[in-house]
């Protein structure tokens, strides 16, 4: 090669990257919803054209329908408000002791040999297993419903909180001690932030096993909830409310899972992980 060429090639300016087209997030939401779209006028169509039987799984249209005659009286609202409430307090009961717990035994020798062992043998078992012995312990009533979605929400919160707080670097933490910073420094700047994204994935996790609990717990000698609702409807043969009954819960998994997203993203704005292409 030529002291020419090695001049030339040295004053040629860098290759530029190719810039990728930016994606805007409503064009990709539009997009996410296609999908369902697309089954739900499915579905309509097959029921308008007689193909489904319109008491086997009437309209999407005609569940609508029921759905705002409910609302309308007030019967919707009466037994959604009461789903909610033993939803939200089962998740706050399971998910408070969950994270004392799971902190503990990640922290703490002492804890992790105390209280790990016992939890791993709980967690072998299924929870809704455990339904003919809770209701000799608590009744049938509504401590029954709140203790089913605690302990459905208790153990994706205390795992992922164990493993969050055991997968932060131990060098972060030394290089925390040796910049002078305390026991409740290092837990608030190291310890918290390193373990937050695994306790947003069990907190996601969670909620989706509080409301199946929920379902289920609603199902046994319940007199409110939209468990009691969809099992009333079944004693009459009204699918339609029945199926409103799982459209609501789909619903409230779905906005529950949205909202907590949402707080994950602003609370972990410096978590730059690897996004779809």
């Amino acid at each position: 090669m030529s002291s020419s060429t090695l001049a030339e090639a040295a004053v040629a300016p860098p290759p530029t990257a190719v810039a990728r087209p930016r994606r805007t997030p409503g064009g990709r939401r539009w997009r996410r919803a296609l999908s369902p779209l697309v089954l739900v006028l499915g579905w309509e169509a097959a029921a308008r054209a007689g193909l489904l039987s319109a008491e086997k799984l009437p309209a999407p249209s005609a569940v609508l329908a029921t759905g705002a005659r409910l609302a309308r009286d007030g019967t919707l609202t009466a037994h959604l408000v009461d789903s909610l409430t033993r939803a939200g307090l089962g998740l706050l009961i399971g998910g408070a002791l969950a994270l004392v717990l799971g902190a503990a035994a990640g922290l703490l020798r002492l804890g992790d040999d105390l209280v790990d062992p016992p939890v791993q043998m709980a967690r072998m078992l299924p929870h809704l297993g455990l339904v003919p012995l809770l209701i000799i312990w608590v009744g049938i009533g509504e401590s029954l419903k709140v203790t089913l979605v605690a302990l459905g929400a208790f153990f994706p919160i205390y795992f992922n909180t164990y493993a969050g707080i055991r997968d932060i670097d131990e060098r972060l933490v030394e290089a925390a001690r040796t910049c002078g910073l305390g026991p409740a420094a290092r837990l608030w700047h190291v310890v918290l932030p390193g373990a937050l994204p695994a306790l947003f994935l069990g907190l996601r996790l969670a909620i989706g096993a509080a409301w199946l609990s929920l379902v289920v717990g609603e199902q046994v000698n319940a007199q409110s909830g939209v468990g009691f609702l969809m099992m009333e409807a079944r004693e009459f043969s009204q699918t339609d409310v029945v199926l409103l009954g799982l459209l609501i819960y789909a619903l409230l998994g779905l906005v529950s899972d949205l909202a907590l997203r949402i707080a994950e993203r602003r609370m972990l704005t410096w978590r730059r992980g690897l996004r779809a292409t």
